[in-house]
């Protein structure tokens, strides 16, 4: 029985030593490849990352993230997040990435390590066309109610301004408390006003104002983490053989795109 004990003891001990000897991988990639999976994280925000009828993530930034994921030999997988805490998600270790139409402004260089700029985009308002002559500049916009994506370079726009605002989860539903009647206005990315409003979408009678900012796009990963240099070369590479111009004109972004 001693003998039996003494056993079990010896084994757990060395479990236990091989535990405290395991050691943490060295870089963000060298995790993500340990665990074989890049986990992105988003928003549903057309044409950047949004669910075809398949319920299958799709779009510019989603399709970019999975050639990507490809090129490391992991696999990819995409969870949403609440916009506002991206950052505590990407320290947690929740997500490897935040790839989703991400304005680069200074509180997000800040908080990340930044890949290039991509792709350009503006903030601009959003309201309905039968009050649009009315409201043609920012300032006449001063008195209306936003609604604002949380977080967002809308919501900093709505706050330069000195705009009153209501933050919201996503920029979509900030589009869709205006066709309510809920709100006067809201602000959102350019790009998604493209293939979310208009004629031919679920909201033909909303239409873009006035232009607050210009910006640009870039992707977001922990401080240090060496997976930025590695993306700024599958950008690069993607550029020079036409394959990121390609992904770009099939969801109508092309005209956007930054060189690399």
């Amino acid at each position: 029985m001693k003998k039996l004990l003494a056993l079990l003891l010896a084994v757990l001990m060395i479990a236990s030593l091989a535990a405290c000897g395991a050691k943490e991988p060295a870089t963000d990639t060298e995790y993500v490849k340990d665990k074989g999976v890049l986990v992105v994280g988003i928003t549903d925000f057309a044409p950047m990352d949004y669910k075809d009828d398949a319920g299958n993530w799709i779009g510019f930034d989603a399709d970019m993230a999975k050639a990507f994921a490809e090129s490391l030999d992991v696999d990819c997988q995409f969870v949403e997040i609440d916009w506002g805490t991206k950052h505590m998600e990407l320290e947690a270790k929740n997500i490897d990435v935040v790839w989703n139409g991400m304005t680069l402004t200074t509180d997000v260089k800040n908080l990340m390590d930044c890949s290039n700029a991509y792709c350009t985009n503006a903030q601009v308002i959003v309201m309905n066309a039968a009050v649009a002559d009315q409201y043609q500049t920012a300032e006449s916009c001063a008195e209306l109610n936003f609604a604002v994506e949380s977080g967002s370079a809308g919501e900093e726009a709505a706050i330069a301004e000195g705009y009153t605002y209501v933050p919201v989860d996503t920029q979509a539903k900030a589009v869709m408390e205006v066709a309510s009647g809920a709100s006067d206005a809201c602000i959102i990315d350019l790009l998604m006003a493209g293939a979310m409003i208009g004629e031919g979408t679920s909201y033909p009678d909303l239409v873009t104002g006035a232009s607050l900012t210009s910006e640009e796009y870039g992707v977001g990963f922990r401080k240090g983490s060496d997976l930025v240099d590695a993306l700024n070369k599958f950008f690069a590479d993607t550029y020079a053989d036409g394959s990121m111009m390609e992904c770009a004109k099939t969801y109508g972004v092309h005209l956007s795109i930054i060189e690399q």
